[in-house]
């Protein structure tokens, strides 16, 4: 047959995104700027942690603004997460604490001692995310200034933490983000080490997954699908102080609990002064609503987006 004539079925096996430009409404009083830490609750709200005079901030899955507060709490904003309680978890690694908050800005517990850092059993060095179990355990990626993880039971007390600066197995070059399955087990991802290694609750090492991705921020879905985000794996540059930035490209993996790979997609890179929807500058962090929606947040970008899911057919 004449390829000329060949009718080839044009479907979609492929799962696709699209970027929704109106989504949120923000409210024109609220500023935004780099925004490394973002998570879904379970009424598929979207909590932003925001490095901005509010930096925290709710809107619906449909754009709709709902609270924000913050103001004079955070000194500089990184991951954040939501409980099954719908409690928000915020990590500061400018004061170095990590606190825990009602949906409306209650201040319930603080892990670390706020603007003192240090490394020991009441004192974390720029904690960069944590993961909190169903039975409410915290750990803690102190990742900044201590390599480590730190495990806090649900009174914010401390019960052990393991790692040191290093490149060997269960060793840390700065972990960044932090997540924790349905089995208990926590991925730790480190991103001048290119890296996840997955660990038991005891510090024990499981896996690793190299050569993947240089991970930036990770969520984990009450399925197990773990999505991280960052850029194809990097090596150090010259005069490099931390590996990632600039990236050469925004990469979005799925992977199931083994490390498979399960699921890859990209979006540009634009100038950070010209943003444009759709395309991302040093995505930081990413959540998933149960439509399977994507929220991302990058740093020079300067903002949130939602992508919504394209089925495949």
């Amino acid at each position: 047959m004449d390829k000329t004539t060949v009718r080839y079925p044009k479907v979609n096996l492929a799962i696709g995104y699209e970027v929704d430009p109106a989504w949120p409404q923000r409210p024109a009083d609220l500023p935004w700027g780099a925004m490394p830490g973002l998570a879904v609750d379970a009424q598929d709200q979207v909590w932003l942690h925001t490095r901005s005079d509010v930096p925290v901030q709710a809107y619906t899955a449909d754009g709709r603004f709902v609270r924000a507060w913050g103001q004079g709490l955070v000194g500089i904003a990184h991951h954040a997460r939501v409980d099954r309680e719908g409690n928000v978890w915020l990590a500061d690694n400018g004061r170095h604490v990590v606190r825990k908050f009602t949906p409306a800005g209650e201040l319930l517990l603080t892990l670390g001692t706020l603007d003192e850092p240090g490394c020991d059993e009441t004192h974390l060095n720029g904690p960069t995310d944590m993961a909190i179990t169903p039975a409410g355990d915290v750990f803690v990626s102190d990742g900044y200034g201590n390599f480590r993880v730190a495990h806090f039971d649900p009174k914010g007390r401390f019960v052990m933490a393991w790692g040191r600066m290093g490149v060997g197995p269960g060793e840390f070059n700065l972990p960044h983000t932090i997540g924790v399955d349905s089995r208990g087990r926590l991925y730790v991802a480190c991103r001048n080490n290119v890296r996840v290694q997955v660990f038991d609750q005891e510090g024990r090492l499981l896996d690793e997954w190299r050569h993947l991705i240089t991970p930036w921020g990770m969520c984990i879905t009450p399925q197990d699908d773990i999505w991280i985000v960052g850029s194809s794996p990097m090596r150090w540059e010259p005069g490099q102080e931390q590996l990632g930035g600039p990236p050469k490209d925004q990469v979005f993996m799925r992977f199931d609990t083994q490390g498979k790979l399960r699921q890859l997609w990209t979006v540009p890179i634009c100038p950070a002064d010209r943003p444009q929807p759709g395309h991302c500058n040093m995505v930081h962090s990413i959540a998933v609503d149960s439509r399977g929606s994507l929220y991302v947040g990058d740093i020079a970008g300067r903002r949130a987006q939602k992508f919504v899911r394209l089925e495949c057919g």
